[in-house]
């Protein structure tokens, strides 16, 4: 098992891409915002990606290049702001308690990605949203917003639906990838959400993973967990595949 954990970890952390990624800047309500796009090729299935509290930093640049080896655009979004990359604590609450107290601007934000994406040619119609954390959250607010895509994925994500909001308008499939340890979002968290998804006739599959905390995929840090993160990514990318029409 060890063996098997330590290629794991050697491949994700070593490998090339061929496509090459580039930052991209683009605007929102007058206000600067700078993304990461990479794209396997022109027709290539588009994932959304969001990013943690900290905000777009190498992690979501390593996981879409990880995309991109397997064949998919990937456009990295940014919610905070160009160069907002919080490292403090208390910054990285500012950041998202904003967003979480206006909804629409998260909603806003991620549907600018999405044009910004279309815009440097990727194929918005062919797409899954996924995010890390915040992120993960993030992306159940897109789902609950309507948005037409084919699937939304949360890893170690919020999963906490607010007052007021329901997956009544929501399409495609939910993914969600959950640590069983994680004490910021409970599995009394995870069975609520799981009990309104089934109410509201959602397409979903729900998975925990025994002894992953919370932020379980996240490299080099004490929360890491190979043998979740190996599970969860194989989980996500089986689902693009199934879901994706890959050309």
């Amino acid at each position: 098992m060890k063996s098997i954990t330590t290629l794991f970890l050697f491949l994700i952390l070593s490998f090339a891409v061929s496509a090459s990624g580039k930052m991209v800047s683009y605007q929102v309500g007058g206000k600067p915002y700078e993304g990461y796009y990479i794209s396997a090729s022109a027709k290539a299935p588009l994932i959304l990606l969001i990013h943690d509290w900290d905000g777009l930093t190498g992690y979501e640049k390593k996981r879409a290049n990880m995309l991109a080896e397997l064949g998919y655009s990937v456009f990295a979004a940014d919610l905070f702001g160009a160069g907002i990359r919080p490292t403090e604590v208390k910054d990285k609450r500012q950041h998202t308690g904003e967003l979480y107290k206006d909804r629409k601007k998260m909603r806003d934000l991620m549907q600018a990605a999405l044009e910004t994406a279309k815009n440097n040619g990727a194929d918005i119609n062919n797409t899954v949203a996924m995010g890390y954390c915040f992120g993960g959250a993030a992306v159940l607010e897109l789902a609950r917003s309507g948005a037409d895509l084919k699937g939304f994925v949360t890893f170690h994500g919020g999963l906490a639906t607010p007052e007021g909001q329901n997956y009544a308008k929501a399409k495609g499939s939910l993914l969600v990838l959950h640590g069983t340890a994680d004490a910021n979002i409970t599995m009394e968290d995870f069975a609520k959400l799981a009990n309104e998804l089934e109410k509201s006739g959602i397409k979903h599959e729900m998975i925990s993973y025994s002894g992953a905390p919370h932020a379980f995929t996240v490299f080099d840090s004490d929360r890491y967990r190979a043998d979740a993160d190996k599970k969860s990514w194989q989980r996500f990318t089986n689902f693009l595949a199934e879901l994706l029409n890959n050309k």
